[in-house]
């Protein structure tokens, strides 16, 4: 618990730095023009889309004549457009998550190592390669789990758990791996993602409540709706802010957590060598010869 709540106002600290800030422009500049883009682009059709399948679905149009009469006529307008927002956020963190494992955790990871650990030796443990495969194989898997656990989220108290819940056990296993990826070796890296599995996933399911906030953006009025352009650019500068700040709350923890690993096995193995059998330090066994006196001090012949 130390550790982690060490590592926690660490990371908190860090997201002031300068670099820090700076490494979260270019996230948010790929998020924005690729969010503000796919919006210019299907927006219309995506809202006409979802209002034409709820008015052929005869239970659902009957639901919402209902509702109409309740609420009044405007529900139906803003129905639709809630619901391709609602069906955009999930795709917008993913995204979110995405880019700040590739563009933003690399350097984190090299900032915190250089300030904190410089001594820490680099074994790199995976390439590039076996970054973008591990985070692309367990996003496709998250993305799978949010599409079929989508059921659930019209049960009130399961949406403010299963999405969150998949987002940090997303956040464990992507930023687990890449801020072990250089420093860490294989064997390593498995270990401390077995041995400290809990704590990791708990910072995982941490962000992943941070990152459901700036999907409350959308929630408070029909309001938003007009001003959708304002909070998209808003809602991807949270999800970097937010995922950028869990990068270095795992960074901090795990190289920690290896330095502190390492270091024990250091003590081990000196403790073995200088057990009964252990290797011990390397002793001369030859006896010395004894040096042999001047020759100003020898006795002279007789």
């Amino acid at each position: 618990m130390k550790l982690l709540l060490d590592s926690f106002w660490r990371a908190a600290a860090y997201c002031l730095h300068p670099r820090v800030i700076g490494l979260s422009v270019l996230p948010l500049l790929i998020g924005v023009a690729l969010a503000l883009g796919l919006s210019w682009l299907y927006w219309e059709s995506a809202v006409a889309g979802v209002r034409a399948t709820l008015e052929n679905w005869q239970l659902v149009d009957a639901a919402l004549k209902w509702v109409e009469t309740l609420v009044g006529g405007s529900f139906r307008a803003v129905l639709a457009p809630l619901i391709v927002v609602g069906l955009a956020a999930p795709v917008i963190v993913l995204v979110s998550v995405l880019l700040v494992a590739w563009l933003m955790t690399p350097a984190i990871v090299d900032l915190v190592a250089m300030r904190r650990f410089p001594a820490l030796v680099r074994k790199q443990g995976a390439g590039l390669l076996a970054s973008l495969f591990w985070s692309l194989a367990y996003t496709v898997i998250a993305g799978i789990a949010l599409v079929v656990t989508v059921p659930l989220w019209l049960i009130p108290p399961l949406v403010l758990v299963v999405p969150p819940l998949i987002w940090g056990w997303l956040n464990y296993k992507v930023m687990s791996f890449d801020v072990l990826a250089t420093h860490a070796s294989a064997d390593e890296r498995h270990r401390l993602m077995h041995e400290h599995r809990l704590p990791l996933l708990g910072i995982g399911v941490v962000s992943g409540y941070l990152g459901a906030a700036p999907s409350l953006l959308w929630a408070f009025s029909a309001m938003t709706l007009v001003l959708a352009p304002v909070l998209i650019v808003v809602s991807v500068w949270l999800y970097t802010l937010v995922f950028g700040f869990s990068a270095l709350w795992f960074a901090h923890y795990a190289l920690a957590a290896l330095a502190k690993m390492r270091g024990v096995a250091d003590r081990e193995a000196d403790r073995e060598a200088d057990r009964p059998g252990g290797a011990g330090p390397v002793i001369d066994l030859e006896a010395p010869k004894p040096a042999r006196p001047p020759t100003a001090l020898l006795p002279p012949d007789r």
